[in-house]
């Protein structure tokens, strides 16, 4: 019965979202009806949704709405453009598909998706025009980095809000998925790319002059820095953790290496240099920062309903109840987790919804099995990019900017991202039996 009730809210959640209601409303009422039907007296369900909230919140509000502020600090500055610039030129027009995947790969870690998506476009079309190449031949490497750091790296909402449900470590999370995410995007990436040739996609006069001449840009080598500066720093603590001895300089280095400090001091220099020292006066950097907020706050709310489902399927038991089908069909956990959440992003559509309810759903599994959380919170990553197709609006964005047709678009985005799930998942596993 519990399982029939669990696969009717998800179906439920699927119809809600394709008749275009809001995440944030339709979860929780799938949540509500779930916790009723699952046998939740109504006092304790209202106390399941107030835990979920505070909960969810209390280790993510603050780190996303940071990594926000920081990305539109980059992008507003033209240091995001900068250090696309900079690695364009270090790179050649022969290495044009790996200049692009650095790029993607190093705005990506700082900046959203759909930031660093529309940041990066005008540069492919203008890459595309100069050099003759294929529009796709330079296109999927960007969109497969910025693809693979939204879904394996924090300080994305996606694997942040994994890592504070499965309390995971936020440095290894980081160390692991960089380790997992260079493959899968080299192979996802330029490799892939190569493959499609063949499909063509007009270059439009839209973009011809996209980033010449529109600002003065900021100098190359503050711009890297500030950008990968939260990077530096929980790297740096992970690395005192390990190989300091215990005293003031390492609990200087984990102090500053926590994920909140690190954005926080980020955010302060990103401010300091790229606004004071750059003269831009004190109310146009607070619009920044406005925008910014204003800008993740269906997001934040749509992973606040997410963690009222997860604390209600884990209230109810229900998450206990699902797990146990993992030693049922004598299934590894991570590979369970994987298919659990690539079959809610086939169904659901997003990564960010998908990866959330999985969560309630697996995290029973830490408990019940030697499972490391961090790869917990990579294959469940994994799983989250599985298959996108039309009911995913990232889908629809890659579709419409280089005016591909349908089937097209099946056979390149799809395929790139259903090839990083599955590389994400494979490395997952490799990594396992290294630390097992």
């Amino acid at each position: 019965m519990q399982l029939f009730i669990i696969i009717a809210a998800i179906l439920v959640q699927v119809f809600l979202t394709v008749k275009k209601i809001s995440p944030f409303i339709s979860l929780l009422i799938v949540s509500i009806f779930s916790g009723l039907a699952l046998g939740m007296k109504p006092g304790d369900l209202i106390k399941s949704i107030e835990t979920g909230v505070g909960s969810t919140m209390g280790g993510l509000a603050l780190i996303i709405c940071f990594g926000a502020i920081l990305g539109k600090i980059l992008e507003e500055s033209g240091a995001a453009e900068k250090i696309a610039i900079t690695l364009i030129k270090a790179f050649g027009e022969k290495n044009i598909q790996w200049a692009v995947l650095f790029t993607g790969f190093l705005i990506g870690i700082p900046l959203y998706y759909n930031a660093g998506f529309v940041i990066l476009v005008p540069l492919v079309f203008m890459l595309a025009k100069k050099t003759g190449l294929p529009l796709l031949y330079i296109a999927i490497p960007m969109a497969a980095s910025l693809s693979t750091t939204h879904c394996f790296l924090p300080p994305h909402p996606g694997p942040v809000i994994l890592i504070n449900a499965f309390k995971a470590n936020v440095g290894k999370t980081l160390l692991y998925g960089i380790c997992i995410a260079i493959p899968a995007v080299i192979i996802a990436g330029p490799l892939f790319a190569r493959q499609l040739k063949k499909i063509s996609s007009p270059v439009l006069n839209l973009y011809d002059s996209a980033i010449a001449g529109v600002k003065v840009l900021p100098k190359a080598l503050p711009s890297f820095i500030i950008a990968l500066l939260p990077v530096i720093l929980i790297t740096l603590s992970v690395i005192a953790e390990n190989f300091l001895p215990k005293g003031i300089i390492q609990t200087a280095f984990l102090f500053f290496g926590n994920s909140t400090i690190a954005l926080l001091l980020s955010v302060i220099i990103g401010f300091g240099y790229f606004g004071i020292l750059q003269k831009v006066n004190i109310e146009t950097q607070m619009q920044w920062l406005t925008n910014a907020i204003s800008g993740i706050a269906m997001i934040l709310l749509i992973i606040t309903a997410g963690g009222v489902f997860k604390q209600v399927l884990t209230d109810s038991g229900t998450g206990i109840y699902i797990s146990s089908f993992s030693s049922k069909w004598n299934m590894p956990p991570l590979v369970f987790a994987w298919m659990v959440t690539a079959l809610l992003r086939v169904m659901i559509g997003s990564a960010t919804v998908a990866g959330i309810t999985a969560a309630g759903i697996v995290a029973p599994l830490l408990v019940q099995h030697n499972v490391s959380p961090e790869l917990m919170v990579l294959a469940v990553g994994a799983g989250s990019v599985f298959g996108s197709h039309i009911n995913d609006s990232a889908f629809w964005m890659f579709k419409e900017f280089f005016k591909l047709n349908l089937k097209q678009t099946f056979l390149s985005w799809t395929v790139m991202e259903t090839t990083i799930s599955i590389l994400g998942l494979i490395g997952v596993l490799l990594l396992n039996a290294i630390i097992n």
